[in-house]
């Protein structure tokens, strides 16, 4: 049996019509085949239960999960405010699971995955997405240690003034949650990462920090930091668009040999930044900037990364989770990264994704999964070659 992919994408007045539209579309694509299982990238300006009653109103009882996006992501480019269903069709199949405590205990929940994986040695790989305002991913990917298969996750993103972002698993849907799929049958992921920032020589030390909140930079507000090298007043930095645009200049922390990026989700009004993902005091940080011709840069090496690892597989679906800074630097550029993947990809092979706060990945060479920011993350789907 051969491995079917398509999506669909629509705006409507509201979730029900839009999830509808998307539906129909992506069902029309994909032809006489039945829908094993499907994927919604969708924005948090509709409604989550009436997007399901709408994809549910033509899919039934097949699974599906979902994460919100501000704008989905498809081979024609970026599209705000809209819904996109993706359905696949053949030999693949879909365990998927609604984890509503992601919020209280990023390690509950990841226990909970080790214990579901466990259960079941057909499982080929696993996809989730979490909620990207709340509970501790890092958390979660430390105590996926281990996990034997392929990983692919995304956190959502949503409203940034009031932090609300949702996500969706069958007919279940709500905040502070993660939504799982684990995918069986005969067919390859092949996973690829990359990002277009890079550090312009501005160092810092990390003088006070708690949880999520990067309080001082070399003993002063983040915030003034930040006022010294770009000219803003540090109190600016703490209302729009400076308090979300702070995304655009994350800091690369060190990490043994290497920088992790830790991207702000906004810079509160004490001058401190929130981010996603705890960063320890007395550590040293570098402003790191991007640029259009570095990202599409990226978006090509990531793709070329999961083409690799499909190992001779025929690439069938290609699915995209782009950091919300890449929507920020390409906003007058929109779908630029989409572009760049298809100058490697051809115009065959249909791609689908959203932007999220997150993104999360197996090593290429394990399955430890790693919490990125500011990245781009591809999965190929392959279908692999009869011998």
């Amino acid at each position: 049996m051969t491995l079917h992919a398509a999506y669909g994408q629509a705006h409507a007045l509201n979730g029900r019509e839009a999830g509808l539209q998307a539906t129909h579309q992506a069902l029309n694509r994909l032809g006489p085949v039945t829908p094993n299982f499907g994927i919604i990238i969708a924005s948090h300006h509709y409604q989550a239960r009436e997007i399901v009653n709408g994809v549910s109103g033509l899919l039934g009882e097949t699974p599906f999960i979902g994460i919100s996006s501000p704008s989905g992501l498809t081979s024609e480019g970026a599209h705000p405010n809209s819904v996109i269903v993706v359905l696949f069709a053949g030999d693949i199949q879909a365990e998927t699971h609604w984890m509503p405590g992601f919020a209280q205990s990023g390690r509950a929940t990841g226990a909970k995955l080790l214990q579901i994986a466990a259960e079941r040695d057909e499982n080929r790989a696993l996809l989730f997405f979490a909620d990207g305002f709340t509970g501790d991913a890092d958390q979660l990917c430390n105590t996926l240690a281990g996990f034997n298969m392929p990983l692919i996750g995304a956190l959502s993103c949503g409203d940034l003034h009031t932090g609300y972002s949702y996500q969706l698993a069958g007919p279940q849907t709500g905040s502070g949650a993660l939504t799982a799929a684990f995918l069986r049958g005969n067919f390859r992921t092949g996973i690829g990462a990359a990002h277009g920032w890079n550090s312009v020589g501005s160092q810092f030390r990390v003088t006070r920090s708690r949880g999520f909140w990067i309080r001082t930079l070399d003993g002063r507000p983040a915030s003034e930091a930040y006022a010294q090298l770009f000219g803003y007043p540090a109190r600016e930095w703490a209302f729009p668009p400076l308090n979300h645009l702070a995304r655009l200049y994350p800091l690369g922390v060190e990490q043994g040999d290497q920088l992790a990026i830790r991207s702000p989700i906004r810079v509160e009004a004490d001058g401190s930044f929130r981010l996603n993902v705890p960063v320890r005091d007395g550590v040293d940080a570098f402003l790191l900037v991007g640029s259009r011709a570095s990202c599409e840069a990226a978006a090509q090496s990531a793709v070329q990364q999961a083409l690799k690892a499909l190992d001779g597989a025929k690439p069938v679906f290609v699915l995209a989770f782009v950091d919300l800074a890449w929507e920020m630097l390409l906003k007058a550029h929109p779908g630029a990264e989409i572009a760049a993947m298809r100058e490697i990809l051809g115009p065959d092979v249909p791609i689908a994704g959203g932007y999220s706060l997150g993104q999360i990945a197996s090593k290429p060479n394990g399955y430890t999964p790693q919490l990125l920011n500011q990245h781009i993350i591809v999965v190929a789907f392959g279908e692999p070659q009869e011998s």
